[in-house]
């Protein structure tokens, strides 16, 4: 028989050592033993809500009859409300772990979400609209909904930035990071989005926590809305002020465009691709790069 010995007493040496706080100057990373968000129950409220928001797209009914819709639409949403109440239960405690009673807040908030679902269906429903509209590549509403990833993006947005607004930690990022591994779309749930928002293409776009978009508003792929810089606190930690754009209402702005910093991009704006703008913008303005320079000029 082998001896294993010198394999189990490297092991127990390596288990000593990561449980042992002096060993890292950079700090120690503390057993995690407090109630926290399932995953996989968060997928699951996804999912259902995928279901109540694009109604025969996903999900069991059949031939949009709307008898059954409305069936499935409530069953649905009971399961949203069962699972959402844990969740937001043991986000509630991860937070704060002597806060009052959890249970009764987390019952609120999952009220109140539930309620305000028939204005996110509302939004989205002017997203797909947008999406139709602004590209000649897309056959209809039902491909957009099918197969583009802005739709998936958005929705994940939509369900997160009610929980954000609710006062909900954790989950919010949660829900918007899986849409971000599944599309490329980094959209954090507290930045605030208009109605008729479109994304085309949408691989690399950011738009960063505090950035604030008006209405028919239009991005492009690798677009950048994010912070020049940050403010930090005696720590050295970094401050949450507003620190993204505002781009108002009726906006373009075009692939691999970086926006950056507390500015204003005046409504009906065109900002050109390849651009870093970190200054203000009137309104109707035309933002574009410099031609590029061809032939025997290029080596000059």
């Amino acid at each position: 028989m082998e001896d294993n010995s010198h394999i189990f007493a490297q092991i127990r040496k390596t288990v000593e050592k990561l449980n042992d706080p002096s060993v890292s100057e950079y700090g120690y990373i503390p057993l995690h033993q407090k109630p926290s968000p399932s995953v996989s129950a968060v997928c699951e409220i996804i999912q259902l809500m995928r279901r109540i928001f694009f109604p025969g797209f996903f999900g069991p009914s059949k031939e949009g009859l709307v008898d059954l819709v409305n069936h499935y639409a409530f069953g649905h949403l009971f399961s949203v409300h069962n699972l959402l109440v844990e969740q937001i239960r043991r986000s509630l405690c991860l937070e704060s772990p002597g806060k009052g009673n959890c249970c009764e807040e987390a019952s609120r908030i999952a009220l109140e979400f539930i309620d305000g679902i028939p204005n996110v269906r509302r939004l989205l429903a002017t997203d797909v609209d947008a999406i139709v509209r602004c590209d000649p590549a897309a056959t209809g509403a039902t491909e957009v909904i099918f197969c583009y990833p802005a739709v998936t993006a958005i929705f994940h947005y939509r369900v997160a930035h009610v929980l954000y607004e609710l006062g909900v930690p954790l989950i919010p990022r949660m829900i918007t990071e899986k849409a971000h591994t599944e599309t490329g779309i980094d959209i954090h749930p507290g930045a605030r989005i208009g109605e008729y928002f479109s994304i085309d293409h949408g691989t690399g776009v950011v738009i960063g926590q505090t950035a604030v978009i008006g209405n028919h508003v239009r991005l492009y792929q690798g677009v950048t809305l994010g912070a020049k810089s940050f403010a930090v606190d005696e720590s050295g930690l970094p401050v949450n002020i507003p620190r993204h754009p505002i781009i108002e209402d009726n906006v373009t702005i075009y692939s691999n465009t970086s926006v950056l910093g507390r500015i204003t991009i005046g409504r009906g704006s065109i900002i050109g691709g390849n651009i870093w703008l970190t200054r203000d913008v009137p309104p109707d303005s035309r933002i574009l790069q410099p031609r590029a320079i061809e032939g025997e000029d290029a080596t000059a």
